[in-house]
């Protein structure tokens, strides 16, 4: 199914015990997987399925890198404690792919748990990249748990923006929407932020115009951001301090600044010449981040993602003064990276 289509179920029907979220067919000159369409839906399910107050008992994330099948089964074949269904969630699972399935692979334990999932339990799996012709992949569609998660078309992708826009109490005219797209490109994460850039800049305004578009994309804040990018680039605390303090006292609230940090490190990650992420799609972007990928390097770079998604879950899952998440953030990201050996 589509990602979309599982979008809609979520809520009304009960969620999938197994779910694998894959790539699918793209339109013309479009990605057939987008990462911001699995994360939603991620989102989605975990607020469903997890009370707030017992995420610690109720969800578990790994990397396929880091833990085995074995491991990730054991877990999901744990009978929840306290609460009724546990949520486990395993990134990076296109290594699986690349696994063997005969009888003494490492595998076994993943293939046969997809013939009888725990009900107690949503496993998700995240995968880039996916081999429809292994036996892993066949077991998932057998049991109906392929997500397809391909960009969005343009059509779609300017339905999706006018929606945000709409949550956020701003309408787009036809014309801003192109002219965002046309700036931003087809990912979400750079569509998303762009359109919090220029909804920032048009204020209490209802309605965005390309003229907003057009000026919003030499925004001071989005300046103020760059000198961000390039103080921890070079592991320069003050500045990269001084500049966090600027976007603040422009207004800018935490969330938004730590979804614009995550941005970067984001296409920072992609950047990197060993992520095999599809680099950046903007030259400009990529021009800018190139000095964070060299900073931190592919394995760095998603340590610093974790950085920021813990930030993000303390920020709204604790009473941390959000000024001081952001500040130790921002502390961590600029120190200097250990000299490697020669």
């Amino acid at each position: 199914m589509l990602v979309s289509e599982l979008m809609r179920k979520i809520g009304s029907e009960p969620v999938p015990p197994v779910l694998l979220f894959a790539p699918g067919k793209a339109a013309f000159n479009k990605e057939p997987f987008e990462p911001a369409l699995a994360e939603e839906a991620i989102a989605k399910i975990t607020g469903v399925c997890v009370d707030p107050g017992m995420r610690d008992l109720a969800y578990t994330a790994y990397n396929a890198t880091d833990v085995s099948p074995a491991e990730i089964i054991a877990e999901a074949n744990t009978l929840p404690f306290l609460v009724e269904r546990r949520v486990i969630l395993v990134r990076g699972a296109s290594k699986l792919f690349d696994m063997p399935s005969e009888k003494k692979s490492p595998l076994v334990p993943l293939l046969e748990y997809l013939e009888s999932p725990n009900p107690a339990t949503v496993l998700m799996f995240v995968a880039p990249t996916a081999d429809k012709r292994k036996k892993l992949y066949k077991n998932f569609a057998d049991i109906g748990a392929v997500v397809e998660c391909p960009q969005l078309d343009d059509k779609s992708l300017a339905e999706w923006v006018r929606h945000r826009a709409e949550l956020m109490g701003k309408r787009f005219e036809r014309q801003a929407v192109e002219e965002l797209i046309a700036r931003a490109g087809s990912r979400l994460s750079d569509v998303s932020n762009a359109l919090n850039i220029v909804a920032n800049y048009v204020g209490a305004a209802d309605t965005i115009k390309a003229a907003d578009v057009n000026t919003a994309c030499a925004d001071v804040a989005e300046e103020t951001v760059w000198n961000l990018t390039d103080a921890i680039a070079v592991s320069n605390t003050r500045n990269a301090l001084e500049s966090l303090h600027q976007l603040l006292a422009m207004g800018k609230a935490p969330d938004e600044i730590l979804g614009t940090v995550n941005w970067l490190l984001e296409n920072a990650y992609r950047a990197c010449p060993d992520s095999h992420a599809g680099g950046v799609k903007s030259s400009f972007v990529e021009k800018k981040v190139s000095p964070l990928a060299k900073k931190y390097g592919r394995a760095k770079a998603i340590e610093a993602l974790a950085l920021c998604t813990k930030t993000h879950f303390m920020i709204r899952s604790t009473g941390v003064d959000h000024v001081l998440a952001l500040e130790m953030l921002v502390i961590r990201l600029a120190a200097p990276m250990p000299r490697r050996a020669a």
